[in-house]
């Protein structure tokens, strides 16, 4: 998409959500904590839309646990995506105490930030895609971001709780519903990427029949979904997790785990016999969740976990597995030398290797050799260079791959 902030700006446009508001009517535009492209673009063009036309927009964090759980820790994200005042032309507010909005029709108690609820009407700003740990006709995007981002911690861990008995979507339905049955909310903007991570779509939901048209944007992009180029791989090394990546640190459905840590639960997912993760990003803000999907770390990581952002993010979610620590060492050939001695191979030449920045970014990676003719297969792939040994230095640790 060449000129994204003008494809937002023309939806705003006809949609005419706008002039739905009295003059000088106040907005808060939700935004939340993933690493979604052109997000400081997009959230601009959202502000200047409402601006220009005699509204006063404001933005604020719509995030669960992200930020390690303090609103001082979610203004940050935002800031960190380009999301300041400077930058957005209006302000930014932070706060994380909520007010009871009542109780879904599943029973599911219901909240919103007092940020949001200082404005006249509330626009969220969300990326629809695929969730990493279930299948629905609704998982990531704005209904989410209502139910679980727009009250904070009370909504995230409500919403949670409840999803243990009815499962996840029909609680984000519920809580969606029941929020937008309360006529603050003015509508959503929804964000499609495709495989390679770039805007693709971006499409203006208004309030009425906004979870619908959510269904259908996620028929599209599912057909989207990046996946590793082989149908099966023995060591799949991932040098970065993170809450900004995935909300389970890396997306599980490419990963091939579940919120168990399941081994390969997804059918039509290539399989990934072992899993080796090397750093978190400093966006996690120390939240290290999705390590306990992976079968082995790198010392380095698990020096940089904060324990109390990854015990929120776990009481949260209701789930312990994904913050569960590995065994891990503080080489890359220590870790890399135990999963080759554990997948079965009689021959070291024949383990198969994919070797990835993270789950985000899956437009390059690095393949073992062996891999080559299913690579050349793939009409998704294409090798893109000549061959090369995978070395270590004098330390232990990986030649360091520079990813463009």
């Amino acid at each position: 998409m060449p000129d994204v902030a003008g494809a937002v700006l023309a939806e705003l446009r006809v949609s005419g959500l706008a002039a739905s508001l009295p003059p000088g009517a106040s907005v808060a535009i939700g935004a939340g904590s993933r690493g979604i492209s052109n997000i400081a673009t997009i959230v601009r063009a959202v502000c200047d839309y409402f601006a220009g036309a005699g509204l006063k927009p404001f933005v604020f964090p719509a995030m669960g646990s992200h930020g390690a759980g303090t609103a001082e820790g979610q203004a940050s994200v935002l800031a960190h995506y380009g999301i300041t005042e400077a930058t957005m032309g209006c302000p930014v507010r932070s706060q994380f105490d909520t007010t009871p909005m009542g109780t879904s029709d599943l029973g599911v108690e219901t909240f919103a930030g007092n940020d949001a609820l200082a404005a006249d009407a509330i626009f969220v700003v969300g990326r629809v895609k695929w969730h990493t740990s279930f299948n629905g006709g609704i998982e990531s995007g704005v209904c989410k971001m209502l139910a679980i981002g727009l009250g904070k911690l009370d909504s995230a861990k409500a919403s949670h709780r409840h999803g243990r008995k009815h499962g996840m979507e029909a609680v984000i339905r519920s809580v969606a519903r029941h929020l937008l049955a309360s006529g603050r909310i003015l509508g959503g903007l929804a964000i499609l990427e495709d495989a390679h991570h770039n805007t693709a779509q971006v499409a203006v939901l208004p309030a009425a029949g906004l979870m619908e048209r959510e269904e259908a944007l996620l028929r599209t992009v599912k057909e989207w979904m990046p996946r590793l180029p082989v149908p099966a791989v023995d060591i799949l090394i991932v040098d970065e997790i993170g809450k900004n990546i995935s909300g389970t640190g890396m997306d599980l459905k490419v990963v091939n785990r579940n919120a168990l840590a399941t081994y390969n639960p997804w059918p039509d997912t290539p399989r990934v016999e072992r899993i080796y993760v090397r750093d978190l990003s400093p966006l996690s803000y120390g939240n290290a969740v999705g390590i306990g999907a992976a079968d082995i770390a790198h010392s380095r990581l698990v020096g940089k976990i904060d324990a109390h952002a990854g015990r929120v993010n776990a009481e949260t979610a209701g789930s312990l597995a994904m913050v569960r620590i590995p065994l891990h060492f503080p080489t890359d050939r220590e870790c890399f030398e135990l999963l080759t001695n554990t997948v079965g191979r009689e021959r070291r030449e024949d383990v198969t290797v994919a070797w990835i920045r993270n789950t985000l970014d899956l437009g390059e990676m690095v393949v073992s050799e062996n891999l080559r003719p299913q690579v050349e297969a793939s009409v998704h792939a294409d090798v893109a260079g000549a061959a090369f040994p995978m070395e270590f230095d004098a330390a232990g640790q990986l030649k360091e791959w520079h990813w463009t």
